[in-house]
């Protein structure tokens, strides 16, 4: 069996309980190396065979994991976040279908989410937008026109850009065809691990912002209302008549 692991945005307490039990289980962990805090490899038995990916191509990465598969060893195929956001999990998955191997998908907790924790907001906003937009800006990998930074930013709702913000200029240009000069906006460097990073200010500052602070990489962008409003709540108000409460 080989599993696809979400490692977490980098705090190495913030992977699953069922991901650290695979990690103690594992015979071969292939990692992401340039993006997974190696701490989170602490958690493997004397032994495990841990593999670095980061200058390894696609078949060179499939061979190493289906042979140690073949061999009735545990692989791990450790990414960082959540597998299912920018994880490039499925060129990988057909491969093993097409060797009729069988895995599985283990969750993890995505940089998205560690980055509102830390800026202690919330995307959804009571009374205000309950849509959350995760993106990124055309690079080296195109995007479909109606998934332009432009025409998702019309929706006004909030937005998280992820492996955008080396293009930062690009990214305000887009996203002042929608939102207001003055919309909120902030950057996550590295969210959650020890030298995480945030600036905050205005959309029309945003660059200024990154640029001065030498953030070129590794970075979300959060845009919206939400980064200034709270809202109130429905569900804890005692005249507001519903079957649970959360």
């Amino acid at each position: 069996m080989i599993f696809f692991l979400g490692a977490g945005p980098g705090d190495p307490e913030l992977i699953t309980l069922k991901g650290y039990k695979l990690l103690q289980e594992a015979d071969l962990v292939v990692y992401a190396g340039s993006l997974v805090n190696e701490k989170v490899l602490e958690y493997t038995k004397p032994g495990t065979r841990l593999v670095n990916s980061a200058h390894l191509n696609l078949e060179e990465i499939m061979s190493l994991m289906v042979e140690a598969s073949q061999k009735g060893e545990k692989v791990v195929r450790l990414h960082t976040g959540d597998p299912s956001l920018y994880g490039a999990i499925g060129e990988q998955m057909e491969v093993l279908l097409a060797k009729q191997i069988p895995y599985q998908v283990v969750p993890g907790v995505s940089s998205f989410l560690a980055a509102a924790a830390s800026l202690k907001k919330e995307y959804t906003v009571p009374d205000g937008t309950q849509t959350l937009i995760i993106t990124r800006l055309e690079g080296r990998t195109p995007v479909p026109d109606t998934e332009k930074l432009s025409s998702l930013a019309a929706h006004g709702a909030s937005m998280a850009i992820f492996l955008s913000v080396g293009m930062i200029d690009r990214v305000v240009k887009e996203l002042l065809e929608a939102y207001a000069p003055e919309t909120p906006a902030a950057v996550v460097e590295k969210a959650s691990w020890p030298g995480e990073q945030i600036i905050q200010g205005t959309l029309q500052d945003l660059a200024g912002m990154i640029k001065e602070a030498g953030i070129k990489k590794t970075a979300l962008i959060l845009v919206g209302n939400f980064l200034k409003d709270s809202g109130q709540s429905k569900l804890y108000d005692k005249e507001f008549a519903h079957e649970y409460r959360g």
